[in-house]
Order: structure tokens, then C-alpha cells, then sequence
């Protein structure tokens, strides 16, 4: 049993029934054995698809008490982009509300009612840019997973997090259904509901262990960096990362690439539909291979046999044919463009002393992450200790070091726990 979980055993707010008590923590039965957690305490609150109805909600969690949980629902696999489809919230005095944001598109009026509230969220990079798309944006949150993996919980998920602390066991059978679906089943609506049924009580347990380990400060960092982030910026040439892409090593071959990833993106967005429903990438990375040249050659690659219409191997042809017209000069380069330290594997060859610098870090952040029982990539982000050894402050001292962490976005509670550790390493190689 782990601190946090001992914490929460000691709880006099425990209880023995089907329900999750109306006050405080809820907690393990007394032989111990996780509760299912099976309806909403409040009952299943119907959809709100249709803006007299949002009105009301807004009113309602606007008037509520208390932080407020929030969870959304993508369609990932099965549509195109990370749109929400379902948004789940439960605040004190509110209830639980299941908002259908396709039939309410603009929920910039629930936002600006929970402003000044804090949210819960669990993984809420996850869900933060979906929310931001329909206009709801946090000041304020508490991450119950990044909280878990400061604390040192071995498992972090939602289930896991609920069961360990709490005592009772989420239904997790519907996590990768297609959301899009409508109209959505009633047990999915109660698997959606349940998500959020227990995150404040959540919140509420791992705010006092991280209190008690005295990490509550670092945690509350963490969220704010969250919040102050802006959204992430468009990935450059994302047809890189087509899966198998390894074995691609010629230009012209990546041209195909690109031109096949290109075109399947097109098609993707247009009929809303997830790429890899239109082409796998599997298929992309065979034609690259074979450069085949003409339509039935195609034809008997994997990836595009019978069930692939002549007219659909015809575009992935012509783009096939697209990237063999190029002329060399607009072929794509070997690799992307590195910014920062080369890979750590080429260290030893360009510069054995950076590579000496860079075990010795990484040695002593591992066991200053297992002191303080928490991932070591929490503790400091590994390309920031790669970017440190790379390119050390001229004379490594705790200022020199502390400013080059800031400069590289670590926040002040990782700076004051890395950087003696690091200024060591440094002075030892």
C-alpha cells in the first residue's frame, strides 16, 4: 500500500454502501474489497442538446459551490481531428450535466460562469485543446493524474486512481467508442457520467497527501503551467511520423510519402472521417518501398487489395506518379531538422565530454526522482538535462545552472530539487 493509499485508508470519511457518500472522501470497504460503482448518485441527468436547456446549466454551476469536474469524450479513430463530442461536469449544488457540444456548439457562456472556479480534470492536456475549441478555457485546475504521479502512484489512470484511493471501481468498457455516435447509448451516457462522479472527491484526497509529502506547492506549479501554456503549434511536416516511416530511406521514396500522406489528409478532413480509415500507414510506407508504377502493381500491395476501388487506386497512384516527377531539388531531406543536441546516441563520437556530463546527470536526476517517489520525467523533462549537459553554463555554479533550467521552462520547485544534483554532475566530469 502506498503512502497516498494509506492516507486515504485512514480516512474516517469512509463508507460501506453503493453510493459515494454526500460529504467527503469515500473510501475501501472494511474487508477491503473495491465497491463497483454502478449509477450516479443524482440519477442519470439527461443530454443537454439545445441552448434553452445549456441556459439553465450555465445558471445552475454558475450558482454551484466548490471546484468543478470536467471531462470531454473524442471520437479519436473514428473522426477526424480531436473535436469533443460529449462534455461531462459536476459541481456542488449543480449536480451532473452531459452537454452534447455538436447541437451546442459554443459553450463560451459555461466558461465564462466557471471563470473564477477551479476545474478538475484528469490528464488535462488531453482534453484542455477540445475545450478550448467550444470556448471553455480554465483559469484555475487540478490535475488528479499529474497529482498521482508527483505522490508516486504507480498507476496514474482514472480507474486505478479511484479504486486505490477511494475504494470503488469504474466502469472503463466504453473508453474507445466512437463518441460521434448519435444518439449515444444510455450505458455509454452512464459510463460518461460515472467519469466524473468521483473527480472532486479525488482531488480532495490527493490534495492532502501531496499536502502531507509537502508536495502540494510543486503540484499547484504543475497546474499552472497547464493553464498559462499556449496551445500547442502546428507540427512540422507531420507526415514523418507515419508509422514505419524507419524504413523509408530514400528521398524519392519519402516524396511518395509525403505526396500519399498529403492526399489521405485531404480526404480524411473532407469526409470527417480518422486517416488511418482511409489509408493505414502501413499501406503508405508499402507503396513507398515499391514505387510501384502503375495501378496494378498497386493493386497487389498490401493495403490496397480487393476491397480498394479502381478509382481510389487511381489517386493513390497519382500520387505515387506526383512524387516521381519531382525534380530532386524539391525532394524532401533525409531526417528533420534538428534544434538543440543531436541524439544522445551520437554523443560519444562528437563529444565524449558532453556524453560523460550526460550519464552522470542522468544517474544522479534517477535517484534524486526515486528519493523524492515520483517519475523521473516529472522531476525535469529529459530533453532539459539533455540541453544542460549539451551546452553547460561556461562555470557551473547553482546560479549559472538555476538560470539555464529557467530558460528552458523548467518551473522554480524543479529548479530548487535539480539543480544541486546537476551542478555535481557538471563539476564531477
Amino acid at each position: 500500500m502506498t503512502d497516498a493509499q494509506e492516507t486515504a485508508a485512514a480516512s474516517s470519511l469512509r463508507t460501506t454502501g453503493g453510493a459515494p457518500p454526500d460529504h467527503g472522501v469515500a473510501g475501501l470497504v472494511v474487508d477491503g474489497t473495491p465497491i463497483p460503482l454502478l449509477e450516479p448518485r443524482d440519477g442519470m441527468p439527461p443530454v443537454v442538446a439545445d441552448e434553452a436547456t445549456l441556459a439553465e446549466v450555465i445558471a445552475a454551476f454558475a450558482d454551484g459551490t466548490g471546484p468543478v469536474a470536467v471531462d470531454a469524450e473524442r471520437a479519436s479513430g473514428y473522426r477526424y481531428g480531436q473535436r469533443a463530442y460529449l462534455v461531462q461536469l459536476r459541481r456542488e449544488g449543480a449536480g451532473t450535466a452531459l452537454i452534447d457540444p455538436i447541437a451546442c456548439p459554443d459553450l463560451s457562456g459555461l466558461g465564462a460562469a466557471l471563470s473564477d472556479t477551479e476545474w478538475v480534470l484528469h490528464a488535462a492536456t488531453q482534453d484542455l485543446p477540445c475545450l478550448r475549441e467550444i470556448g471553455t478555457i480554465p483559469t484555475r485546475l487540478f490535475d488528479t493524474e499529474l497529482a498521482g504521479r508527483l505522490a508516486g502512484f504507480p498507476r496514474v489512470g482514472l480507474g486505478a486512481m479511484v479504486e486505490g484511493v477511494l475504494g470503488y471501481v469504474l466502469e472503463k468498457g466504453h473508453s474507445a467508442v466512437d463518441w460521434s455516435t448519435r444518439p449515444l447509448p444510455d450505458p455509454w451516457l452512464r459510463y460518461a457520467a460515472l467519469d466524473v462522479e468521483l473527480l472532486v472527491d479525488l482531488r480532495d484526497a490527493l490534495e492532502k497527501e501531496l499536502d502531507r509529502q509537502g508536495k502540494l506547492e510543486w503540484a499547484q506549479q504543475e497546474f499552472d503551467a497547464i493553464v498559462s501554456a499556449p496551445p500547442a503549434a502546428p507540427r512540422k511536416d507531420p507526415w514523418r511520423r507515419t508509422s514505419g516511416m524507419h524504413k523509408v530511406r530514400r528521398r524519392r521514396q519519402m516524396a511518395v510519402v509525403r505526396e500519399m500522406w498529403n492526399t489521405r489528409d485531404r480526404i480524411a478532413q473532407r469526409r470527417d472521417v480518422s486517416p488511418g480509415k482511409v489509408l493505414s500507414d502501413t499501406a503508405i510506407v508499402e507503396a513507398a518501398l515499391a514505387m510501384p508504377p502503375n495501378v496494378h502493381a498497386l493493386a497487389g500491395l498490401n493495403g490496397f487489395g480487393h476491397r480498394t476501388g479502381r478509382r481510389q487506386l487511381e489517386q493513390w497512384q497519382a500520387a505515387v506518379d506526383r512524387a516521381r516527377a519531382l525534380p530532386d531539388s524539391s525532394l524532401p531531406q533525409p531526417g528533420q531538422p534538428v534544434t538543440g543536441p543531436p541524439p544522445p546516441r551520437a554523443w560519444a563520437d562528437k563529444d565524449p565530454a558532453a556524453a560523460a556530463r550526460l550519464s552522470a546527470a542522468r544517474a544522479a536526476v534517477s535517484a534524486l526522482a526515486e528519493q523524492l517517489n515520483m517519475p523521473q520525467e516529472n522531476l525535469i523533462t529529459p530533453d532539459t538535462v539533455r540541453r544542460v549537459c549539451w551546452e553547460p553554463p561556461v562555470s557551473p555554479s547553482a546560479a549559472s545552472v538555476a538560470e539555464a533550467l529557467a530558460g528552458y521552462g523548467a518551473r522554480p520547485w524543479q529548479i530548487e530539487q535539480v539543480t544541486p544534483v546537476l551542478v555535481a554532475a557538471l563539476k564531477a566530469t
